[in-house]
């Protein structure tokens, strides 16, 4: 038997998912920093990054540019890196996807893809720009493993990113 009407109890919980989910989805990537992994050089993803692009660009309409600071501070925070470094980033991430929204008509998974890898192309140099710039003497090839797994691990991300998404908005 299928109900029609939801209950209060239905519908104060749908409200729920379908503002905090998101949101509660980034901030638990931003928590992946803390676990003790320990790696000798930079190969992990910044799946922080990878679940913001995966959200922005499942739903443009979610989120807007301000919505990075408040988050970029927090992955600031939690893993370490320069105050403002994930705020500017992901601020700047937003914006080019919203002018890319306004330029491009359609979109499908390989285009993505490639804004996706785009995306982290840019913020895996910056932030290896911005090290360089306070005093790091890493190569760039150094950071070539991270962003390899981090272009590949991106798929993966929008797929439980689209899982959440449905979650969300189901009944």
């Amino acid at each position: 038997m299928s109900r029609i009407a939801l209950t209060q109890g239905d519908v104060r919980m749908a409200g729920w998912r379908r503002r905090y989910v998101p949101i509660a989805s980034t901030i638990a990537a931003c928590l992946l920093t803390v676990l003790p992994i320990v790696v000798t050089s930079p190969i992990l993803p910044d799946f922080a990054f990878l679940t913001l692009v995966a959200w922005r660009l499942l739903r443009p309409e979610m989120w807007s540019a301000t919505t990075a600071l408040p988050l970029g501070l927090l992955n600031d925070l939690l893993a370490g890196h320069p105050i403002g470094q994930s705020m500017a980033l992901w601020t700047i991430t937003f914006l080019a996807f919203d002018l890319l929204d306004s330029r491009v008509l359609f979109r499908d998974y390989w285009m993505d893809w490639f804004f996706a890898a785009l995306a982290i192309l840019f913020y895996v140099w910056s932030g290896w720009l911005i090290g360089q710039l306070m005093g790091s003497s890493v190569a760039f090839a150094v950071m070539a493993p991270q962003l390899g797994a981090s272009v590949l691990a991106f798929p993966l991300v929008a797929r439980i990113v689209l899982g959440l998404d449905r979650w969300r908005l189901s009944r």
